[in-house]
């Protein structure tokens, strides 16, 4: 049994996952810098929870990133597409504007009375961050075969937590020496990580092949067939899924629980007497650690036992591990309580993302991969962006214990349709 796991191990060989390893890291490092760890930039100059909660709502481009999803899938960009390719000229281009929108967060200074600023530079980075998560996304999903996904959504989800643990971890280790401007300065250097991994890459052979139809010789769009067949015609393709209402609703509830408390997290651990350095050091250096291992055991457990039993034993382990936060409440200024809270709950976490992100993968047409890829990852993100704008009034009133008690209850109802959707045949055993 052993040897039959150390061979499932040989497909991480693939020189092609060092690539998903750097834009993983790309793709991750935003966003903390626009969720946790800007809360607690955020309560350091005196955001009461409610707003801290509210900021939530600035991150809704992640959750309707696939309304000009069909235009980078499809438009070429002049001198970048010749040089790099459609894919690579696009994350190419996403990754310098990332740059330039963490650069101007960090000169900002938040104010609870004058906040609209800072929420529209953190719009606009979550903007620029959303469109580099479509065209990578893409890339990932058009450079493998489909028996390699799960290994390369582990990998790529590796790199996204390696770029959390950057933007967290160091992040609030740095704050407790440098003013949090010096620290988002620093931190937008992660974009470099991104730019080196898209130029060291190769163009996906998939799309290589794909016969760009929609444009002329001139690379000006047929505006007139550009509606049907960049627009309409994934949301179509991905309609002939059977049952495919249902495939959505799973996708926006599998990660509610997880997602609802996410903004309050770091605030949670402050309030307990926690300072940032510790809160980076075991939340983000070791809670990241458990992460990734629980990523690697989820692209195990997906090419091994499949994808349905590894989403019922991740949405499971969602629940029971949000609990544990309950005793944290509890206990209150422990370090090794929250060394064991963080760590349960970062091993599910990893194990649920990445067999979600290999359904959702599963789930693509090449033809129209930025679009659908899109439309899936915005519906998972949409709950956590709107949903859980919520979260700073609920953790306010209910208190914590409560306020983690109903973030394990929000994931009963995926579990539940999770259930439904493999006895119906929806998602194969």
């Amino acid at each position: 049994m052993l040897q039959k796991y150390l061979k499932s191990l040989e497909i991480y060989k693939d020189r092609r996952m060092l690539s998903m390893l750097g834009l993983g890291f790309s793709s991750g490092f935003p966003f903390l810098l626009v969720g946790g760890t800007l809360s607690l930039w955020l309560k350091s100059c005196g955001f009461g929870f409610a707003l801290i909660g509210f900021f939530a709502v600035f991150k809704t481009p992640y959750s309707f990133k696939w309304l000009w999803s069909p235009l980078i899938d499809h438009i070429k960009l002049p001198l970048l597409t010749p040089l790099l390719g459609r894919r690579r000229g696009w994350a190419f281009l996403t990754q310098i504007l990332l740059l330039a929108a963490f650069l101007l967060i960090s000169v900002l200074h938040p104010d609870p009375q004058n906040w609209q600023m800072t929420a529209f530079a953190v719009t606009l980075a979550v903007f620029f961050s959303a469109s580099q998560d479509i065209v990578i996304d893409s890339f990932r999903i058009d450079s493998f075969e489909e028996q390699k996904q799960g290994a390369a959504s582990a990998v790529f989800v590796l790199g996204y937590r390696i770029g959390m643990i950057f933007s967290g971890a160091f992040a609030l280790m740095l704050s407790d020496y440098l003013s949090w401007n010096q620290v988002y300065a620093i931190m937008s250097c992660g974009a470099l990580v991104g730019i080196a991994a898209i130029l060291c890459s190769s163009e996906p052979q998939k799309d290589r092949r794909y016969e760009e139809s929609l444009f002329r010789e001139s690379n000006i769009p047929a505006w007139q067939n550009f509606w049907r067949n960049a627009v309409a015609a994934p949301f179509k393709d991905f309609c002939r899924h059977y049952k495919w209402p249902l495939i959505l609703l799973f996708i926006m509830l599998f990660r509610l629980g997880d997602d609802y408390k996410g903004p309050m997290a770091n605030v949670f651990y402050n309030d307990m007497g926690f300072t940032n350095t510790q809160i980076g050091y075991i939340s983000k250096l070791y809670g990241m650690m458990a992460t990734i291992f629980g990523g690697i055991i989820g692209g195990i457990l997906t090419a091994r036992k499949g994808l349905a039993r590894t989403l019922i034993i991740s949405g499971i382990l969602q629940g029971v591990t949000n609990l544990i936060y309950i005793m944290q409440a509890h206990i209150g200024n422990n370090i090794y309580m929250l060394g064991v809270t963080i760590c349960a709950d970062s091993l599910a976490g990893g194990m649920a993302t990445t067999a979600l992100v290999a359904y959702l993968s599963s789930l693509c047409n090449v033809r129209y991969t930025a679009t659908q890829y899109a439309l899936l990852s915005s519906l998972m993100s949409l709950p956590r962006d709107i949903l859980a704008s919520t979260s700073g009034c609920a953790a306010q009133y209910l208190g914590w214990s409560n306020f983690f008690l109903l973030s394990a209850i929000l994931v009963i109802p995926a579990l539940m349709l999770l259930g439904y959707m493999i006895k119906a045949g929806i998602i194969k055993k």
